[in-house]
This record gives structure tokens, C-alpha cells and sequence, in this order.
């Protein structure tokens, strides 16, 4: 076989544009962890470069478009990609190249982290860049994944009286810009457990409940879309690879560790530990649900 042509049988690709996070713990280091250890082959584009730690976001970057578009247009003459992943944008002339990318690839399954702000309320998307993601990336988004205060702040208008609507009525105008599905993760819901719910055109397509873990992540949201990004490129239908997604993100957040001074960190390696050794705060998993097997064994 010559140095030129592709090996017979590689791992799904998926292509993430993200901004980048020394602590590893999110951004584009956690895609390319999460991504990886779901068995596919990451590619990445880097759209902002950030100063942070585990406490909190110091500052942020933007990568010039230009060198966006490049980054991304240069891997994809080369490399078939099977999803792409989106996650930081860092600003609006990105979001222009980025869903001017996309345009060329209907066929390719999108999933969109709406990353507004850090997990300290660092903020990290202006209103120009909320209504640019509006405009040009929701119509060409698989699946989105906003957390619920994400879902009520991408559909606020100062023309609408209700400033708290629900998440039912938030998804389906985020469908109604132009996405094909809606993830409303409930973390920061005031339930007894985590509720979690995929939305369609025709409504609730499903929901699912997770125990509440002890403790706060940095990456969480990261983790969760690129692991729907993986489960997409590996050939499964939206439903079950949201159902997946899910199950692998929260055994990450059960092992989750504490190496800094803040947030715990998702450990997306999980399934290389010692599966008899006791996970933080002595959680359970849940009964229903099977363990995330190794790369070997994933779809």
C-alpha cells in the first residue's frame, strides 16, 4: 500500500472546532479525550485560545477566521470526516466561516454545544454572537445541546413578557430556527435527580433521569456532545446515540477527580481503572443502566 492511500479500516473521524483549555478538564483537550476514548478519530479546529484553571476563565482569544476556515478546509481535503462537534466559537466572523464550512457537508451529522458562559458565570458569547448562532448555525445543527439556562437564553427576546418559559416551549423554537433536534440537560433544574430531554420536530422524543451527583465539573456539557458526536459517527440513529452519550458522560462525572483548587474534572478514561475501586461521594450508578464498555467494544 502506498504512503498516499487510505488503510482499509480506521476509526470514525470527527471534527472539532473548539477553543483550547490547559486543564484538559473542557473545550478542545476534552473533545479530543471524549471523542478518543468513544472509539473515533478526533480531528480538531481551534477557534479561541483561553487562560483559565479549574477556578475560572481569565481570558479569551479568538482565532482569526481566516485561520479557522484554513484549519478546517486543509483536514477536510484530506481526511473524510463522519461528524463534526462545535463547541466555543470566539466570535461572530467564526461562526460565519464555521457554518459556511458546514453548508458543504449537509449529509454530516452536526451536534452544537452552546457554550454561553463558564461554569464560574465567566461569560463567553456576546449578544451579537447569540444571534449569529441563531441565524447561521442552528439551521445546519443535528442535534443541539443547551443546558436549560443555554435553551432560555438562546430564545430570549426583549419583545417576549415571559422571561422564564418552559423547556418544552424553548426547544421547540430552537427547532423552529432551523435544528433538527434539541438535548435540555436539567443539571441545573431544581429536581431530585438530573432529567434529561431530547426534543423532535413532533414533540418529546425521549427523556431520561440520572442520580444527582455530589459536587461541581468543569466540562460536563463538553463531555456529553462529543460523545453524541461519537455515537453519530459511529452509525447510530440520533435517539441512541443521545441515550449512549448520556450513560458514558455520567459514569465520567461518577469518577470524576479534583487535581486543582476548583471544579472536578470528568474522567473520560473511566473504563481503563479498576472497575472494583469506589467512585467519589460513594455514588451508585444507576441500576438500569449498563456500564460504557472500552473503545474496543463501543459501536
Amino acid at each position: 500500500m502506498s504512503a498516499t492511500e487510505a488503510p482499509a479500516d480506521f476509526p470514525p473521524v470527527v471534527m472539532t472546532f473548539a477553543a483550547t483549555d490547559g486543564t484538559g478538564g473542557a473545550g478542545l483537550q476534552a473533545d479530543v479525550l471524549s471523542l478518543a476514548s468513544m472509539g473515533c478519530h478526533p480531528l480538531s479546529v481551534v477557534t479561541a485560545v483561553t487562560v483559565q484553571d479549574t477556578l475560572g476563565v481569565e481570558g479569551l482569544m479568538p482565532i482569526n477566521a481566516d485561520w479557522v476556515a484554513d484549519q478546517a478546509r486543509s483536514l477536510l481535503e484530506d481526511i473524510p470526516v463522519d461528524a463534526f462537534k462545535i463547541g466555543v466559537v470566539g466570535s461572530v466572523e467564526n461562526i460565519a466561516v464555521i457554518a459556511e464550512i458546514l453548508a458543504d457537508y449537509p449529509e454530516v451529522p452536526v451536534v452544537l454545544d452552546p457554550v454561553l458562559a463558564s461554569g464560574r458565570g465567566d461569560e463567553l458569547a456576546s449578544e451579537e454572537m447569540l444571534q449569529a448562532i441563531r441565524e447561521l448555525l442552528l439551521p445546519v445543527t443535528t442535534v443541539l445541546t443547551p443546558n436549560s439556562l443555554e435553551a432560555r437564553r438562546l430564545v430570549a427576546d426583549e419583545e417576549q413578557e415571559d422571561d422564564d418559559p418552559a423547556l418544552a416551549d424553548c426547544a421547540a423554537r430552537l427547532i423552529e430556527e432551523g435544528c433538527a433536534y434539541v438535548l435540555v440537560t436539567g443539571t441545573h433544574e431544581a429536581t431530585a435527580e438530573v432529567v434529561n430531554q431530547l426534543y423532535g420536530r413532533e414533540g418529546l422524543v425521549r427523556s431520561d433521569s440520572w442520580p444527582r451527583l455530589n459536587g461541581s465539573f468543569h466540562g460536563s456539557g463538553c463531555t456529553l456532545a462529543s460523545a453524541i458526536a461519537a455515537m453519530l459517527a459511529n452509525g447510530l440513529e440520533v435517539s441512541e446515540a443521545v441515550k449512549e452519550a448520556q450513560d458514558y458522560t455520567w459514569h465520567t462525572l461518577h469518577r470524576a477527580y479534583r487535581p486543582g483548587m476548583g471544579q472536578h474534572l470528568p474522567d473520560r478514561l473511566f473504563w481503563a481503572r479498576d472497575d472494583d475501586e469506589d467512585a467519589p461521594d460513594g455514588e451508585t450508578p444507576p441500576a438500569n443502566q449498563p456500564d460504557v464498555p472500552p473503545p474496543a467494544h463501543t459501536h
